[in-house]
């Protein structure tokens, strides 16, 4: 039996379908984000990225950089084990302690990425609480769905951003099965923002747990960077609030948060904690300067949100079509995944401009994307050297201006 030739005929229908993943092979430079080192050969040596999810530009930050710097210097280079072997450092500690700070908590607990955290606390939660029933928003990240399929409990899909349906469907279960409600705060692909008020309402009418991830969000809203929940006042009546280091922080790693019981409890029998090297001290050094630089500054949120309004004015002047959300993620609408996939290519090759595509299956098929997101780093002449590539290859490449 020739496998090799079993993967080959499904990574040529994956290329026929117009699917088929490409990355762009990047240099960043220290200082002058957003703009990297190309090493494809048919592009430009110097790029700008559009596509970055360091939404702040904080891996940059000279503060950060010394951080990590001093750390290596102090510690050297990696963690030297599991949590439990020998690898829980001074550093992952402190670094808890400042999530649990700034997101109003009892407790946190660190792992190696979001999709970590997501996988292994849903899992646990759902295979370690007898009878346990999570209800997931529909459009939730693949992170989620993973630890929910992991769990192997009862689920309930509810409409996306629905809290009628919630409701409907936690009115529909048992009322002593433990009731988990897990969804996002801010959706990365369409760029909405959940009606989380609401949605805490109807799960406290039915004394359901609340599993909140904020990966797209912490850093990025709130008075001190705490996200949606800190943002509409909601933190402390949301029982878990996951995120993510690696996005506005501008590191690497992923975290919990809840009370001292509950991150305990996902510490003690999580596979994926107990068994997974931890973060390297100098990451958790940098992140943790990350996060008490963005608690006490607002400058780098509001140059980003000013970036962002303008690139949106810019591209409704043009009539290039984009998703309306009220967050930083500009979904800009292909509907094609090979024009999708030829845009992205030529944005690269003729303009030094980097976006991904997002096609299938990340995306829904017939609602390929390009998604844009704007840094405070991203200067005027970026935002108008972008629009007018934009507007050049509309025609050329005969795309539809309607976004629905």
């Amino acid at each position: 039996m020739d496998f090799d030739v079993m993967f080959q005929n499904q990574l040529d229908a994956l290329k026929k379908e117009g699917n088929y993943r490409i990355f762009a092979e990047l240099e960043r430079e220290a200082g002058a984000f957003p703009q990297a080192r190309c090493h494809n050969a048919d592009a430009p040596e110097k790029v700008t990225v559009w596509c970055s999810n360091d939404y702040l530009g904080m891996g940059q930050n000279p503060a950060v950089i010394r951080a990590m710097k001093e750390a290596i210097d102090q510690c050297g280079a990696g963690a030297g084990g599991t949590r439990n072997i020998s690898g829980t450092n001074h550093a992952h500690k402190l670094l808890e302690a400042e999530l649990a700070d700034l997101h109003r908590k009892e407790s946190a607990l660190l792992f190696t990425s979001g999709y970590v955290s997501n996988w292994a606390a849903l899992s646990t939660l759902g295979s370690r609480l007898p009878d346990a029933v999570i209800l997931s928003d529909e459009l939730n990240h693949a992170s989620m769905i993973e630890g929910i399929r992991h769990a192997r409990c009862q689920k309930v899909i509810w409409k996306h951003n629905d809290p009628e349906d919630l409701d409907r469907k936690l009115a529909a279960l048992p009322a002593n099965a433990p009731k988990i409600v897990a969804f996002e705060s801010v959706y990365s692909m369409d760029g909405d923002i959940c009606p989380m008020q609401e949605i805490v309402e109807v799960a406290e009418k039915h004394g359901a747990m609340t599993y909140l991830d904020e990966v797209h969000a912490v850093g990025l809203y709130g008075p001190r960077g705490g996200g949606i929940s800190e943002q509409e006042d909601l933190a402390d009546r949301i029982t878990l609030i996951e995120g993510t280091l690696g996005k506005a922080f501008g590191v690497v790693g992923g975290y919990i948060t809840g009370s001292e019981a509950l991150c305990d409890f996902i510490r003690s029998f999580a596979s994926g904690f107990i068994f997974t090297t931890a973060l390297p001290p100098a990451v958790a050094a940098a992140a943790r300067v990350s996060i008490q630089h963005l608690k006490q500054s607002d400058q780098e949120r509001l140059a980003q949100r000013e970036r962002v309004a303008y690139l949106r004015k810019r591209l409704d002047q043009e009539g290039i079509p984009h998703m309306d959300n009220p967050s930083h993620i500009i979904p800009v609408m292909i509907k094609d995944p090979v024009k999708c996939r030829m845009l992205a290519d030529y944005l690269m090759q003729r303009y030094g401009i980097y976006v991904q595509p997002i096609n299938y299956p990340t995306v829904p098929k017939g609602t390929e994307r390009l998604r844009f997101t704007p840094s405070p780093l991203h200067s005027t002449d970026d935002i108008e050297k972008l629009v007018y590539a934009l507007k050049d290859l509309w025609k050329q490449c005969a795309v539809s201006h309607a976004v629905a």
